[in-house]
């Protein structure tokens, strides 16, 4: 048996640290006994990055540990989040807020175009991850950061905030997929309506409040100058503001897309497609589109045949399966086809449309109740928990995350160039367009490196 270990806060931190280090080589006390009774020497030392807007949704999880850092390129926002945790550490640079000594584990709450960044240098500094989403703000960022994480996989623990995964329906989804209620699955689609058109990037206005270091906002991204506008939205939906321009987001892919595929992703059991296409609006070479269709390839896996999956965004949408079912008024949700019929589901409810001749649905036999997939509880708490014992899984690992995340930046891609390409995604590489590859990957400001 291991040695029970010491209650000072530095033997914790050793204890944590040499876990981490060996990983499977360590025996984990169970997590009763590492939480106690909330011993201070029990709870982890948390860096937060963003502590407004999405940085203040992980407020109520996080005051259950010791949040010793804070980061936010407002400073404005930075007191906001320390009227919560007096006691931590401050800072505006989140280079310099992953270097604090004793930290095990971060919360990145930031724009988009730093998450893989943060992300990355914080796996190089052996800290557990918690990244809101996108991982990544191209193909290059989200490979980088999830083949990084694969090699401590068991002794970091990471997840991407697509938060509503904890939704129930998410499992109940997957059961009937799985199970056949819809017979061999075929097709899946999915989309989102939201729609934000935007001219191109806002033009100089003013200079930055001293509160806000722009430049550090801007960060690995090329230099635009300095518009209000980009702050302009309220807590949680300020990402809106920005998340449109290709330097700074992913627009609808990379936010509630997120969140949709990943009711599609829970279901479907696969890894990277073999092809990517798209159609959508004109090109703008400052703005992602607001209208487009991305489709994608998948080989069969142990239990379905080769699968296509589509996804739809403003205002673009797939066919219904019956005249009668009017899709639109599902705003963000999945379809999938099989053999025998749809399941059409938003986040939180479903939809069993049979067809055909086995419409009296004699062929599908739901799993007994014992066999029902478990509630995930909470998700940021089982992240927590994770980080305290990395033998535990996450639903939203940067794996799982990560692959769901590159399928869709590869249908942006396949949009920028207006054609079909085949993909190798052992590799990530694109097999038959060489300018598809040349976009795998972004160019950084100079003094800014994905790897540090």
């Amino acid at each position: 048996m291991p040695s029970k270990p010491s209650t000072s806060l530095g033997s914790r931190r050793q204890f944590l640290k040499t876990s981490a280090a060996f990983g499977a080589g360590v025996t984990f006390l169970p997590s009763t006994i590492i939480r106690g009774a909330d011993a201070p020497s029990n709870k982890l030392n948390i860096a937060l990055i963003g502590t407004w807007g999405r940085g203040a949704a992980h407020f109520g999880v996080l005051k259950k540990e010791n949040v010793v850092a804070l980061c936010d390129i407002d400073e404005n926002h930075l007191e906001f989040g320390a009227k919560t945790f007096p006691n931590a550490q401050k800072y505006v640079d989140w280079r310099k807020a992953l270097d604090q000594k004793g930290l095990d584990a971060v919360v990145c709450c930031t724009t988009d175009h730093t998450h893989a960044f943060i992300s990355n240098w914080a796996l190089n500094r052996n800290l557990h991850v918690y990244c809101e989403k996108p991982l990544g703000n191209c193909v290059h960022e989200v490979r980088v950061v999830r083949e990084h994480w694969l090699k401590k996989k068991g002794k970091l623990a990471t997840q991407v905030g697509t938060q509503r995964h904890a939704i129930p329906n998410f499992n109940r989804v997957r059961e009937m997929v799985i199970d056949g209620a819809i017979g061999e699955l075929t097709d899946v689609y999915a989309w989102g309506n939201r729609k934000i058109p935007r001219p191109g990037y806002l033009p100089a206005q003013g200079d930055p409040p001293k509160h806000l270091h722009y430049d550090l906002w801007i960060g690995p991204s090329p230099m635009h100058p300095y518009n209000p506008g980009y702050f302009a939205g309220g807590p949680g939906a300020n990402c809106l503001s920005w998340n449109m321009f290709w330097d700074f987001g992913t627009g609808q892919i990379g936010d509630m897309g997120s969140h949709v595929m990943d009711l599609a992703w829970n279901a479907i059991d696969v890894k990277l497609p073999t092809s990517a296409s798209a159609t959508g609006e004109p090109f703008n070479k400052d703005v992602v589109p607001v209208r487009m269709t991305s489709s994608f390839e998948f080989p069969a896996n142990d239990w379905h045949g080769p699968i296509k999956l589509s996804w739809y965004m403003g205002g673009d949408m797939p066919r219904s399966p019956q005249g009668y079912v009017d899709l639109n008024k599902v705003g963000h949700g999945v379809m999938f086809k099989g053999k025998e019929g749809f399941l059409v589901a938003d986040f939180a409810s479903r939809v069993l449309l049979p067809y055909g001749r086995n419409a009296d649905m004699a062929y599908y036999k739901p799993r007994s109740k014992d066999k029902v997939l478990p509630d995930l509880g909470g998700f940021q708490e089982q992240w927590i928990e994770a980080c305290k014992d990395p033998s535990k899984k996450t639903a939203c690992d940067f794996e799982y995350s990560g692959n769901a995340i590159e399928t869709m930046l590869l249908g942006l891609i396949a949009y920028r160039v207006g054609k079909k390409f085949k993909y190798d995604g052992a590799a990530g590489k694109v097999l038959d367009c060489p300018e598809a590859q040349a976009l795998i990957a972004r160019q950084y400001r100079d003094g800014w490196t994905l790897d540090g």
